[in-house]
């Protein structure tokens, strides 16, 4: 929360499952749009918050299974847990505030009468979460009279049934929607309430994300019916909140557009970077950019030509230097000059790139200083490493930089060390 001075330009609040990740597409291609979206437009001066159903063990899960950004805020086990940055700082004011009337040993046992309820898995118990399967045909029935059970034993409970299948018992004051209320508060109390927020889901879970005033909202095309149902009863006449067209994250990039919340033109959406003038150029688009071109060229999407490569080189300082992981030093060009090497190295095969967490600051009239995380994921394998860069604006180019000085090293903890050497 204290990465920016000032309010957020945009606080993009969004379900996970079947919302930004979309499990139906292999290849990844809306999340990495997003992706791409995100890092060269927005991560400088807006705030990204993942708000799940998952636990924090199902959610590291699909971290390593999908290519995701890293979020400013994670709201998980469906509006239980607050954390911070990567490192996931819990949010104590909010633990304190569920603790009110709730008390999970009667949930327990209350639960424990009734035979249409089937434990989720351990992972999925959490301090003010107890979560079970129970059959569409059951789930009225069993929701109607455990809330009654629990009522007389003194508990404020709130019971959420999603997915068709998914029953989780919250205490009253918890879920996505207060949860995302409580930040507001939070934000607002410092200063800091974002210009625009943009809430997004895709199930029953989410109903309460929409129901927050004075927020935008997108149903991604393939919402479930429960979520359809909701809006149909309760907000079918406001403009704030729209049924997108496109799926999952494709869903949320042409909100982002409906609402006029800023640019949605996604970087992957560019077939020739020289022809793409931009107003106010950020050293994040340039990130985005060059390694957009490194993967069209290994993935063979663009033709085979030494031009390209020396257009590559215009992108760089001729003393330019790259620090690679292993703590070799060349020449940024000597390294470019390698790429006829790899290309279509990995056409046809599973294989992208996306940057994270860019972010820069201007230490001089024409330098500024980025740092990043880059992946690389392909059937290897993934491999990250972190970076920074000094990138210098070209004067004769209105909406240039080029590369001065790339330092990068692994960060173990995704693997990096094992998946082999980077060529960027």
């Amino acid at each position: 929360m204290d990465r920016l001075q000032g309010s957020a330009r945009l606080m993009i609040v969004s379900d996970l499952d079947h919302t930004m990740v979309d499990h139906h597409d292999p290849e990844n291609l809306s999340l990495l749009r997003f992706n791409a979206l995100w890092e060269a437009n927005y991560r400088h001066d807006s705030l990204l918050v993942f708000s799940t159903g998952r636990s924090p063990t199902l959610y590291e899960e699909l971290r390593k299974e999908k290519p995701m950004l890293t979020p400013d805020i994670t709201i998980m086990s469906v509006g239980t847990e607050i954390t911070y940055g990567d490192s996931m700082v819990p949010d104590d004011g909010w633990v304190s505030f569920l603790n009110q009337k709730w008390n999970r040993s009667i949930v327990v046992e209350e639960t424990a009468k009734f035979l249409q309820l089937k434990f989720q898995s351990e992972t999925e118990q959490r301090p003010h979460k107890v979560s079970f399967y129970v059959e569409k045909a059951h789930a009225q029935e069993v929701m109607k009279t455990l809330s009654a059970s629990l009522e007389n034993r003194g508990l404020d409970v709130k019971i959420i049934y999603s997915g068709g299948m998914d029953l989780d018992i919250l205490p009253q004051g918890a879920g996505k929607g207060q949860a995302l209320a409580y930040l507001l508060k939070k934000f607002k109390a410092n200063g800091k309430l974002p210009i625009n927020t943009l809430v997004c889901g895709d199930s029953g879970n989410d109903a309460e994300l929409f129901s927050i005033p004075e927020v935008h909202g997108v149903m991604v095309s393939n919402a479930q019916e429960e979520l359809l149902h909701w809006h149909a009863e309760n907000a079918n006449d406001n403009p704030n909140i729209i049924h997108a067209s496109e799926r999952c994250a494709d869903g949320i990039i042409q909100a982002i557009g409906h609402f006029r919340l800023g640019t949605n033109a996604s970087p992957r959406d560019v077939v020739d970077f020289s022809r793409c003038q931009l107003e106010n150029p950020r050293p994040g688009y340039e990130v985005v950019k060059f390694y957009m071109l490194y993967e069209r060229w290994r993935r063979a999407e663009l033709s085979n030509s030494e031009q390209y490569v020396q257009n590559m080189k215009k992108l760089c300082y001729p003393t330019g230097i790259i620090v690679h992981p292993s703590g070799e030093e060349q020449l940024l060009h000597d390294c470019l000059a390698k790429l006829g090497t790899v290309y279509g190295d990995k056409q046809g095969k599973r294989f992208w790139t996306w940057v994270d967490r860019v972010l820069s600051a201007q230490i001089a009239s024409d330098i500024w200083l980025v740092k990043f995380d880059k992946l690389e994921e392909s059937d290897e394998g993934r491999q990250c490493c972190r970076t920074t860069a000094l990138l210098k604006s070209k004067v004769e180019e209105s909406n240039g930089f080029a590369w001065v000085h790339m330092h990068q090293t692994w960060l173990d903890e995704l693997g990096g060390k094992n998946a082999g050497y980077l060529l960027f």
